[in-house]
């Protein structure tokens, strides 16, 4: 069978301009006939850069890109030939693309191309030498940087770890350029060549070698290598995007998005409800475990209205209620402007939480249910949810249904399989804690259980009613209790179990395939028993344990409620979720290594993006998401995203939870506010910021509401509170601002996170009843949403601690808060008016924090220290003098 054609040439990074001329996509390259230079041009005219045509391996000799600088007192006295139209402008021409036709005389030299882009010319001779040199070894092939990460064999890619194509001889090179008419100077001059060579091929590592352990006994996919060529070199954020990030960046290919016709599905599904008599069917989007982000395997919700691989509502979470001839979908305010523009006609959205409706799809359900039978997948739905609704719509003659099987998965036509990533160990020097240590600090708090002995009873409790065991269902707390991670889930470092822990024994219940045998014999050096996945339910039907309860947590599957039966267990709030929430000081140390290295690749990535902009490139929402991701990926212990990038510019930035797509993406606005809320996972901590910005002069409005968001910030940050004190009692802090304005957000101020977990975790947060303890994390994230317009947010990561105060009323149970995150908040759209003198201090410190922290890591990067320094030392918002014209403090 014949290869299939090659895939089209991506488009390119940046969409240069002239005047108001209408933006084009130009390529054009050097051409071979030189030109003697005239003494009496008296301007430097924009000419085609030289053009690398090596292709790549995956050595570096250096990072160091010599745009920053570059003379241009000394020009050459030969130029490339430039043809002219019959205008006399410069006309651009298609090099010579056809591999092995004829070899380019052109500089080896990676660079950007802006006039000669040499700073010597003895620099260029010599590089040329080199590289005849090196095309004779290796075929033309120069040591530029290319990711190597490993790659296991006969395993699907994840984000822990992705197959590398190295690049081959044939190549395809695309030169991006501006013209411009108007002069430029020899010291503004910059080198601008975004030439890429795309290759293929392959990069195979055995799998022992991908798993093979260490003195710390971690069996973790090796995080993606520096870009180093041995030694480490200096690096620069103006680096183009080569090797394996191009092949990342082209190979990144979506099917074409259309709001699908949902109807025919719908109908499919009605035929299954009505062999069981069902008045309604809900689908919910949590797994079996209850997680908030699912395997592919797992998104039936996303499936119930889809059509045609045609997602219709993509966000991450969201009830849909299918009736005899209606369908609901139900989701909260972060997503109300997402869900109506990606439904279609047969959908109904129900906005819980908005003036006049329920506040859930439970509530909804009550309002309507009357003599009716409800189905759900009882291993989809909690125990504490389930029971909820039984005690709810009992007393109307209404009851739940649990058929056999799921009836969305009897109409997914190509459901994909379970996923069979490798679970690994994680090292005691990032968890702090050890797997028998927390054994047995579970096992504690079982023998500590009362026994489930009725209030009436005088009598000693029998063995049945004493509590032995418990189940441990959710996916984080297992990986958190026995050091273990997986590539299950997107975004998170997690794999499907079951955990099985009573008094002198523990079972894991995990498919056999997932094991190395560095894992196996850790598991039983831990007297942990593996049994497959699917053995959970002959074991609790069997209940294997002997005699005595089981505890169980409320997110508990209602399915294993029912197959245990109330007789058998006893609902308690999950002991491990409350040890996973109070980080120990390994795992705080380590949070804050990570998110001083996350921070150093958000200042790259601002610093970059500010300067293409000023340049007058188009930079699109997906290009900027695409960036950070790239200069994260450089960072010691990267191991993938945290969630998916939130990439926003003007009107998408009023989508609390927008993404953008590569083909839908907008340009990136300089009068709008753009907001970036993304995160990283890493060996010793989860990432999770946000900031907004803007490049152009902000509104007065803007000013206003950002001001306000920042001031609810900066009250969450600097709260002093007693020990008791829960999140939802600080919540109105970061509201207090806004509520002067009529001003608000629908979504909460703040979340748990993990040390190398999932970036929402519990059970604390600014919306819980949970007093905060010494030790917790939490994010603190007010915003603001002008719909259809543009929004804004500000998010840093922080740690409860005890704090000394002056009073020391009732002794020593005042506790603050710790800043994790390492990077600076704009001013520019900040009304220093409406700030208090301790808010513009808090805003200065903060700043110079930043620069003193991130600094000594940015010392090869000149741009990116140049632009931190400038924000360290900007005043606030925008000066206006006597005359009235207001000026940047730049």
């Amino acid at each position: 069978m014949a290869p299939p054609p090659p895939p089209p040439p991506p488009p390119p990074i940046c969409f240069p301009f002239t005047k108001s001329k209408p933006k084009r996509r130009l390529s054009f390259s050097s051409t071979e006939t030189p030109i003697p230079r005239s003494a009496s041009d008296q301007k430097i005219i924009r000419h085609p850069s030289y053009s690398p045509t090596s292709t790549l391996t995956s050595q570096a000799d250096s990072l160091t890109f010599h745009s920053d600088s570059e003379k241009y007192d000394e020009l050459p006295s030969v130029l490339p030939v430039l043809h002219k139209d019959e205008k006399g402008k410069p006309k651009l021409m298609r090099s010579n693309t056809m591999t092995g036709t004829k070899k380019s005389t052109a500089s080896s030299k990676w660079g950007y191309g802006w006039g000669i882009g040499r700073k010597d010319k003895a620099k260029e001779a010599e590089a040329e030498a080199e590289g005849e040199k090196s095309a004779t070894a290796s075929g033309s092939q120069v040591n530029l940087p290319l990711y190597q990460p490993v790659v296991r064999r006969d395993s699907r890619s994840t984000q822990a770890s992705r197959s590398t194509q190295r690049t081959q001889d044939t190549h395809r090179t695309q030169d991006t350029h501006r013209t411009q008419d108007t002069q430029r100077t020899q010291d503004t001059q910059r080198t601008q060549d975004t030439q890429r060579t795309r290759a293929s091929g392959n990069s195979k590592v055995s799998r022992q070698d991908t798993f093979r352990s260490t003195s710390s006994r971690s069996t973790a996919p090796k995080p993606r290598p520096p870009l180093t060529g041995g030694e480490l070199l200096p690096q620069d954020s103006t680096s183009t995007l080569v090797g394996s990030a191009f092949e990342r960046k082209i190979n990144d290919v979506e099917s074409i998005r259309v709001k699908p016709d949902t109807t025919e599905r719908l109908e499919e599904l009605r035929r299954l409800m009505a062999k069981d008599n069902l008045d309604y069917y809900v689908v919910p989007s949590e797994d079996a475990h209850g997680s908030e982000y699912v395997a592919a395997s797992d998104k039936r919700r996303e499936e119930s209205v889809l059509t045609f691989d045609c997602l219709s509502f993509t966000g991450s979470a969201g009830q849909a209620v299918i009736t005899r001839n209606s369908a609901y979908l139900f989701t909260d305010s972060r997503y109300w402007l997402q869900a109506h523009e990606e439904i279609d006609h047969n959908w109904t959205l129900v906005r819980c939480g908005a003036p006049g409706e329920p506040q859930d799809w439970i509530e909804w359900l009550e309002g309507r249910v009357n003599h009716s039978r409800i189905g759900v997948d009882a291993r989809m739905i909690s125990h504490e949810k389930a029971t909820l609704i039984n005690t709810k719509i009992n007393p109307k003659d209404s009851k739940l249904i649990y058929p056999p099987q799921n009836l969305v998965d009897l109409i997914w036509v190509d459901k994909p399989p379970k996923s069979l990533e490798m679970v690994y160990i994680q090292s005691t020097e990032f968890a702090g804690r050890s797997a028998e240590y927390k054994l047995a600090k579970v096992r504690e708090w079982i023998l500590q259980q009362p026994p489930s002995v009725p209030s009436y009873s005088k009598q000693e409790p029998t063995p049945a009613q004493k509590h032995v065991a418990t189940l441990v269902t959710s996916l984080p707390c297992i990986a958190y209790v026995l050091n273990l991670r997986g590539s299950d889930i997107p975004y998170n470092p997690l794999f499907h179990a079951y955990l099985f822990i009573s008094l002198d024994s523990a079972i894991l219940f995990v498919e056999t395939q997932k094991l190395h045998e560095d894992v196996v014999r850790y598991l039983e050096e831990n007297k942990i028993q593996q049994r497959n996945y699917t053995d959970l339910w002959p074991f609790l039907r069997r209940r294997e344990w002997g005699e005595g309860k089981v505890l169980i947590a409320p997110q508990t599957s209602y399915a294993i409620s029912l197959m245990l039966t109330h007789f058998r267990y006893t609902v308690a709030p999950s002991y491990i979720e409350h040890m996973m929430s109070i980080k120990n000081e390994t795992e705080i140390d380590g949070l804050r290594r990570a998110y001083l290295r996350d921070g150093v690749s958000f200042v790259r990535f601002l610093a970059w993006l500010e300067a293409k902009l000023a340049e007058g490139y188009e930079i699109t929402e997906y290009e900027a998401a695409f960036r950070l991701t790239e200069f994260r990926r450089k960072n010691k212990h990267f191991m993938g995203l945290a969630y998916e990038n939130i990439s926003a510019s003007g009107p998408n930035a009023a989508l609390p939870h927008y993404s953008p797509r590569k083909s839908t993406a907008a340009m990136i606005s300089r009068d709008l506010p753009y907001l970036n809320d993304s995160g990283a996972q890493y060996y010793d901590g989860t990432c999770d910021t946000t900031r907004t910005v803007i490049f152009g002069r902000p509104t007065p409005e803007m000013c206003e509401a950002y001001t306000r968001v920042l001031q609810g910030h900066i009250a969450i940050d600097s709260a002093i509170f007693p020990e008791g004190t829960s999140g939802r009692q600080l919540d109105v802090l970061a509201r207090k601002a806004l509520w002067k304005d009529g001003l608000n957000y629908m979504h909460g101020t703040g979340h748990g996170f993990g040390a190398f977990l999932s970036v929402h975790e519990g059970p604390h947060s600014f919306a819980s009843n949970v007093p905060l303890v010494p030790g917790h994390v939490i994010t603190n994230e007010p915003g603001f949403y002008l719909e259809g317009q543009w929004g804004m947010r500000i998010e840093s990561a922080l740690l409860v601690k005890k704090v000394k105060t002056r009073g020391e009323f009732n002794g020593d149970i005042w506790l603050g808060f710790e800043r994790f995150t390492c990077v600076p908040i704009q001013t520019r759209m900040v009304k220093e008016s409406m700030l208090t003198k301790e808010e513009k201090q808090w805003l200065k410190d903060h700043n110079q924090r930043c620069y003193e922290k991130l600094a000594p890591f940015l010392k090869d990067d000149k741009r990116a220290l140049k632009w931190l320094e400038r924000e360290a030392k900007r005043g606030i918002g925008l000066a206006a003098p006597a005359a009235g014209i207001a000026i940047d403090w730049d």
